[in-house]
C-alpha cells in the first residue's frame, strides 16, 4: 500500500473493527446480506484458517473475485497480514462464500503472468475498500503494479462443500432465542399501554 505508516495503521485498525462486525453477521447468518450490493460494499468471504504459532482456528472476513471458478484474494498489508502468513504455514482452509462453504487449498500466485489482471478483478470486486486503499479501475496497468507491488494474490481451490455446525451461521440460533426472549416483554408492555 502507498500510503503513509500512520495511515496505513490506522486502515488497519479501521479494518479489524469492521472485520469483527463481518464476521459476527456471518455467524448469525447473514452473510449473504453482506454481499447484497456488491458494487458499494464489496464481494466479502470468510477464509477459515489455522494460527501458524497457536494451531488455533482463525477467521478473517476478506474481499475476493472468481474468475473461472477459482476464488483469488489479496493480502492489501503484504507480507505483514497475519491470515497471509497463517496460509503460507497451512494452504488447507475453509471458505464461506454467499453460495456456501468449501474446503479448499490456499496457494500464493507470486510468479503469475495473470498476476496483475487478477489483482485488477479482486481490487474491483473490493468495492470501497480497494477506493480505500487509492484503487482506480480506470487506472494504468503501471499504476496499478506501483499501488499493488507489495500485495500478495492468494488463489483458493474449492476442493469440496462443507456442511455441518462450526460453518457460517452457527450461530444463527440466537434470532428465535431473542425473539422468545423479547415478544413477553412487547406484549407486557403493550398491554399496560
Amino acid at each position: 500500500m502507498n500510503v503513509s505508516p500512520q495511515r496505513e495503521e490506522n486502515m488497519r485498525k479501521a479494518f479489524k473493527l469492521v472485520n469483527g462486525f463481518m464476521l459476527g453477521m456471518w455467524r448469525l447468518g447473514l452473510g449473504q446480506f453482506i454481499n447484497i450490493w456488491p458494487e458499494g460494499i464489496g464481494r466479502i468471504m470468510v477464509i477459515n484458517h489455522t494460527g501458524r504459532k497457536t494451531g488455533l482456528r482463525r477467521q478473517s472476513p476478506v474481499n475476493y473475485a472468481l474468475v473461472n471458478g477459482e476464488i483469488y484474494c489479496v493480502a492489501g498489508f503484504g507480507k505483514r497480514a497475519d491470515w497471509y502468513r497463517n496460509l503460507l504455514a497451512n494452504p488447507i482452509v475453509e471458505v464461506w462464500l454467499p453460495d456456501g462453504w468449501w474446503a479448499g487449498f490456499a496457494k500464493e500466485m507470486k510468479d503469475s503472468q495473470e498476476r496483475l489482471p487478477l489483482i485488477r478483478e479482486v481490487m474491483i470486486a473490493s468495492a470501497f475498500a480497494g477506493r480505500l486503499a487509492g484503487f482506480d479501475p480506470t487506472m494504468t496497468d503501471a499504476a496499478l503494479q506501483k499501488m499493488t507491488a507489495s500485495y500478495r494474490l492468494v488463489r483458493i481451490h474449492r476442493m469440496e462443500a462443507r456442511t455441518g455446525r462450526s460453518g457460517p451461521g452457527d450461530l444463527a440460533w440466537v434470532w428465535p432465542v431473542a425473539t422468545m426472549l423479547l415478544l413477553p416483554f412487547i406484549f407486557f408492555k403493550r398491554k399496560r399501554s
